[in-house]
């Protein structure tokens, strides 16, 4: 599974880097590119708090994106910096917050259900953090579920549970579906990586 991984990143940053260089262009920079990406997230959880799914599914969309560029646009000029990639990770998981929030407090899915996803998606930041941080692993991105693909379910969620919405769940149905595989396959893959950290640390004692 880390081979596969690997390859899909090596091919999203390559397939990126012509966005990045024009993103240099029009003198845009990394930090900058976050924080557009972060007020995304906060517009599409205002938008999902709103009931408006369609907008917040655009403005998840913006968020993906944008994301994506502030990485490329470091990339692309190698200008990318320590600092830049710890304020990236922070926005990310007070987008996922805003995101996630904006869905509970709509009524579309339960609330326990809205947290149990939002800690799923935490837990699995988290723990590849430590072992990239505390283990030294050069990449943990491992797990059968990144950041994309669960926006990706999210967005499906929403733009079904607008036009066929039906009432088979406590509160919502497919966006609180939708929820619950997040969650579910977030805490697999926490899981999952810590294995694979296990496997490649073994019993390495602390320093």
């Amino acid at each position: 599974m880390p081979g596969i991984n690997q390859r899909k990143r090596q091919f999203y940053e390559k397939s990126s880097l012509f966005l990045g260089r024009i993103c240099l262009k029009l003198g845009l920079r990394p930090n900058f590119i976050t924080a557009v990406s972060f007020g995304c997230a906060i517009a599409s959880g205002i938008f999902f708090w709103r009931g408006e799914m369609l907008w917040g599914v655009f403005w998840v969309l913006m968020t993906s994106f944008t994301d994506m560029l502030d990485g490329s646009t470091a990339r692309a000029g190698n200008i990318g910096t320590v600092f830049g990639g710890i304020l990236d990770h922070v926005s990310d998981r007070y987008g996922e917050f805003f995101i996630l929030a904006g869905i509970t407090l709509s009524g579309a899915a339960h609330p326990g259900w809205g947290l149990f996803a939002l800690f799923g998606m935490l837990i699995a930041s988290y723990t590849r953090a430590a072992a990239e941080s505390m283990g030294k692993l050069e990449n943990c991105a491992v797990g059968i579920m990144g950041r994309l693909e669960k926006f990706i379910i999210i967005i499906v969620g929403s733009v079904i549970e607008h036009f066929l919405p039906v009432g088979t769940w406590p509160q919502g149905g497919w966006l609180e579906l939708a929820l619950i595989i997040v969650g579910v396959t977030s805490f697999i893959t926490a899981i999952q990586r810590l294995i694979y950290t296990h496997k490649v640390l073994g019993n390495r004692r602390e320093v």
